[in-house]
């Protein structure tokens, strides 16, 4: 082989292994989580203010706007909001209801701090937040270290003592909670000036953490999930507590591998945070932890997220904005809907099912409890009676669902996952059939009573000989509630 050859040889092998080395090399990095949270922090307001630290996170990796629920399920304040992102459940979970934390069950569901604990007890845990319950109450004595901030020292020593732990201690994972946004928006309003200039402050914060983080002698061994994300919004006027849209506002921001830099995504929710975290540090999640949140850095492709472009404003809504693009009648690529019974007339938007999102369905109709579809991600289906009928119409509701054909092996048993969340008034009905190879469908759940957001799973008994199977979800009722549909799957093992 010539001189020549040679040398090409061993390009071609070098570009070949640039990649594998590069992994290499990040998986012999040191994994290390900081989660920072801005309390009452609205995204809008921090892309309206001058957050160079912020918009510096948001160019390097993912942000994620997100909303939460409202009451029943608990009301949009300080306890229940750090007691989901930090502990990876919905508040239906640890029960956590107001800021009393009375009957809260963060024993069965313990914050992650105390996961990392009882997984891996040599890695360095911290947490430190300037509104004491978080590190007094939701924050187990199993952490390491937890530090509530006297009130004099407020964002200030709350941040002082934060750096000086990433920069001069080796923590593993570290939680910081600053607390002024929320107070600038409860004296002055989330329209104020004040309020903005409290994202400024909290910003320069966020930025002397990174700052600590990227100054480590170690950094260039360590590999760094950072993720700051808030427990709630606020109304322009001031206050939270409630319905509106603006006070179940949250948001994730992170930057870490696998995420990629300036992205955006909107399958996201508060209970993430945990997760990712545990997931980052290498840390198996249990299923019988029962947790909520799954990893932000392993995304779940879903059927319906993909027709988020094909959104549409309202046609016939007075309630919702007219900016806001949040719903449309096509199925994605393999889907179908039945509305050869569907009656005719009534709310264009709501005429058989629908595929829409969180911010344009619940804005149709506050407190009808739509706020508490909280484990439907991204876009969903919902076929919604109540909402339909305020408008002339003839006959009832009768749409169905129709999902493509899974592929199956007949004589074993397949798995269908979905997401649901079922609001019931009688005769309203919502069925779940199966047809196997175009067969007759067979009915395989049926609902008629009230069933919160949660995930079903229901095992399928595949016939002898069957290829595929198809999936039908078929709602019918009158002037009723409605029904949510969402990550559908069919497996087998």
């Amino acid at each position: 082989m010539s001189r020549r050859s040679l040398l090409l040889s061993a390009a071609a092998l070098a570009a070949t292994a640039g990649p594998l080395a590069a992994t290499a090399r990040a998986a012999a990095r040191t994994p290390k989580v900081l989660v920072i949270g801005l309390d009452g922090a609205l995204l809008t307001r921090i892309k309206d203010a001058t957050a160079p630290h912020l918009d510096a996170l948001m160019a390097a990796g993912l942000t994620a706007p997100s909303s939460i629920y409202a009451n029943p399920l608990a009301p949009t304040v300080s306890g229940p909001g750090w007691s989901t992102l930090i502990t990876g459940v919905w508040p239906d979970k640890h029960n956590v209801k107001d800021n009393s934390f009375t009957g809260h069950k963060l024993a069965q569901y313990p914050d992650f701090l105390t996961r990392i604990e009882t997984a891996k007890p040599s890695l360095s845990t911290y947490a430190v937040s300037s509104w004491a319950p978080i590190t007094d109450t939701i924050f187990s004595p199993k952490a390491d270290t937890r530090v509530s901030t006297p009130g004099a020292e407020y964002d200030t020593g709350t941040t002082s003592r934060a750096v000086a732990r990433l920069r001069d201690a080796d923590p593993d994972a570290v939680f910081v909670q600053l607390d002024n946004i929320d107070h600038a928006g409860h004296s002055h309003g989330a329209a104020s000036q004040v309020y903005l200039d409290a994202v400024r402050t909290a910003d320069a914060q966020v930025g002397q953490m990174v700052n600590a983080v990227k100054s480590r002698a170690s950094y260039a061994a360590e590999d760094w999930l950072i993720m700051v994300t808030a427990d709630h919004g606020h109304t322009d006027a001031g206050g939270h507590g409630g319905s509106t849209l603006a006070e179940r506002q949250t948001f994730l921001i992170a930057t870490g591998p696998t995420l990629a830099p300036g992205s955006v995504r909107y399958d996201v929710k508060m209970p993430d945070v945990a997760a990712s975290a545990l997931a980052h540090l290498g840390i198996a999640i249990d299923p019988a932890w029962d947790l909520d949140g799954r990893p932000v850095q392993q995304p779940q492709p879903d059927d319906f997220d993909a027709l988020r472009a094909r959104l549409t404003a309202r046609t016939d809504e007075t309630g919702i904005p007219a900016t806001v693009l949040g719903y449309t009648h096509t199925p994605p690529a393999g889907w179908s809907v039945d509305n050869s019974a569907m009656g005719t007339g009534g709310v264009t938007e709501w005429r058989g099912w629908s595929f829409t999102t969180d911010e344009f369905w619940t804005a149709a109709q506050r407190d009808q409890a739509r706020e508490s579809n909280v484990r439907a991600r991204g876009v969903f289906a919902v076929a919604d009676g109540d909402e339909w009928q305020d408008r002339t119409f003839t006959g009832t509701f009768d749409s169905t669902l129709v999902s493509p054909a899974y592929p199956v092996t007949g004589g074993r048993t397949a798995t269908l996952t979905y997401t649901t969340y079922y609001r019931h008034e009688s005769p309203q009905k919502g069925e779940v059939l199966v047809s196997y190879d175009g067969a007759a469908p067979v009915t395989v759940r049926t609902y008629t009573a009230d069933v919160p957001s949660r995930t079903e799973t229901v095992t399928l008994q595949v016939p002898s000989g069957a290829s595929t199977a198809r999936v039908r979800f078929r709602y019918t009722g009158g002037n009723n509630w409605y029904w949510v549909i969402d990550g559908v799957r069919l497996t087998q093992s």
